[in-house]
């Protein structure tokens, strides 16, 4: 039965060819931390997933459900549907969820990209969380009154040949500095996918209300914390205390971690936030978060690696 999402591995567990059979060429397992493609289930109660490894051969295998946690994209309010939360679980489903970047740590494995290649200590980058998106909810909702011709051009990765977002001067320099990915059209992708379904629908609104909520952040104890720890490895449960901190308490429990293997080390890469109601003058981050609902931590820990390809 096919699904799409992903399958945050909580505990190593083998990831078999034939989980009947218990057949596992290579001997290969999931790690604690990493999240995986999921691509299937084998039942509508499934008592076993298909994702996808990298490296693995083959590539598809089948993991426990007590293996991890999911989330099916093909499911309304995604960032709920984990089979493992945590946390209050007051509050409503989000609406939006807010994803940023931690450019070091997503960089490692893309040094092919211009913003990666041009990655120094003394950038914004090096210190501040970056925008990825703002994404209404449920994920799968995107591409409002796109045309089929530019939905396929986008979900080819082909962002350069995507129509240019028509921002002010203000707004544009802001966003080049706060997203850095715009040096690979990140900002045509976010926008063609999910800024179409923004309901105050133009460009400029919908990254002037995300940059402020990055500004939020990067002004907060969530952004000295990292700061203070680059080079470190923190847990999730530290990254929540510190959005307590920053955004009342419970703030943590709408936050969630994501990280990446590197080697031997896990590199965090990204936090999402879930929020209720879309961000405007009015409403802070605070107020946003703590009206909607807990989601799973995912990764347990992570490195906040510094600047530079290791």
């Amino acid at each position: 039965m096919a699904v799409r999402g992903s399958f945050l591995a909580t505990k190593d567990c083998p990831a078999f060819q034939s989980f009947r059979k218990t057949t596992n060429p290579g001997g290969v397992k999931i790690e604690a931390g990493h999240s995986y493609p999921l691509l299937a289930k084998n039942a509508p109660e499934p008592s076993q997933y298909r994702v996808r490894i990298e490296g693995a051969v083959p590539p598809e295998r089948w993991v426990s459900v007590d293996c991890g946690s999911y989330n099916d994209e093909g499911a309304s309010g995604d960032l709920q549907n984990s089979r493992a939360g945590s946390g209050s679980s007051a509050g409503r489903p989000a609406e939006f969820v807010l994803s940023l970047g931690w450019e070091p740590g997503f960089c490692e494995g893309h040094a092919d990209k211009a913003e990666c290649a041009s990655q120094t200590l003394d950038h914004f980058d090096a210190t501040h969380f970056t925008l990825h998106g703002l994404w209404p909810q449920p994920r799968r909702r995107g591409y409002c009154n796109v045309s089929q011709a530019l939905i396929d051009t986008d979900r080819k990765g082909d962002w350069q040949a995507l129509p240019e977002v028509d921002l002010d001067a203000a707004t544009r320099a802001h966003l080049v500095i706060a997203m850095p990915g715009t040096q690979s059209f990140l900002d045509r992708h976010e926008w063609t996918r999910h800024g179409t379904c923004y309901e105050r629908g133009d460009a400029e609104t919908y990254f002037r209300e995300a940059l402020s909520l990055l500004d939020e952040v990067n002004g907060s104890a969530v952004q000295a914390l990292f700061v203070a720890n680059i080079g470190q490895e923190i847990t999730v449960g530290v990254v929540r205390g510190a959005f307590d901190v920053a955004f009342g308490s419970g703030a943590g429990d709408r936050v969630r971690l994501s990280c990446k293997r590197d080697g031997s080390r896990r590199l965090i890469t990204e936090i999402t936030i879930g929020l209720v109601a879309q961000p405007g003058t009015s409403n802070t981050l605070a107020d946003l978060i703590k009206a909607s609902t807990a989601t799973d931590p995912g990764c347990p820990s992570g490195i906040i690696d510094p600047v530079g390809l290791q």
